[in-house]
């Protein structure tokens, strides 16, 4: 494994043993849950907007150590960006699980996200690592003009 590898796994780890996304926020502007049949991971995520800016996210819920993860390193990222820019970032995660994205510069956004892009080499914790972000993608969807 090299050094880079090893970071990934790091970051992997961390979020999903302290996750400091995992809570309850005191006011959400929206809320959505996430569920993966396959494996029975649920997550319910709130998020609090100031105009179109995602100012606080949150998540609650159980799962497996990809889909805690995935979903606390997404918030992180997500956090201060205007809805517009987190539909583009999410869009790139999903292209990079599904390999449609490879280009690093492309990737740079992601921020510490990058660190599922082998999850693709793993076909059974795809949607493990997806959950978060296909949620996210539901919820900014239905509550955006």
């Amino acid at each position: 494994m090299d050094d880079l590898e090893e970071l990934y796994n790091e970051i992997i780890m961390e979020h999903s043993m302290n996750s400091y996304n995992k809570k309850n926020l005191d006011s959400c502007d929206f809320c959505e849950m996430g569920h993966n049949p396959n494996c029975g991971d649920e997550i319910k995520l709130e998020i609090k907007l100031n105009g179109d800016i995602i100012e606080d996210m949150a998540f609650t819920g159980h799962g497996c150590a990809i889909s805690q993860s995935s979903t606390s390193v997404m918030i992180d990222v997500l956090k201060g960006k205007t809805i517009k820019e987190a539909k583009d970032v999410i869009k790139t995660f999903i292209d990079m699980i599904k390999r449609e994205i490879t280009d690093e510069s492309k990737l740079e956004k992601l921020e510490e996200a990058i660190a599922f892009r082998n999850i693709s080499n793993m076909p059974a914790r795809v949607k493990c690592a997806l959950l978060a972000w296909h949620t996210m993608e539901d919820l900014l969807e239905k509550n955006s003009k």
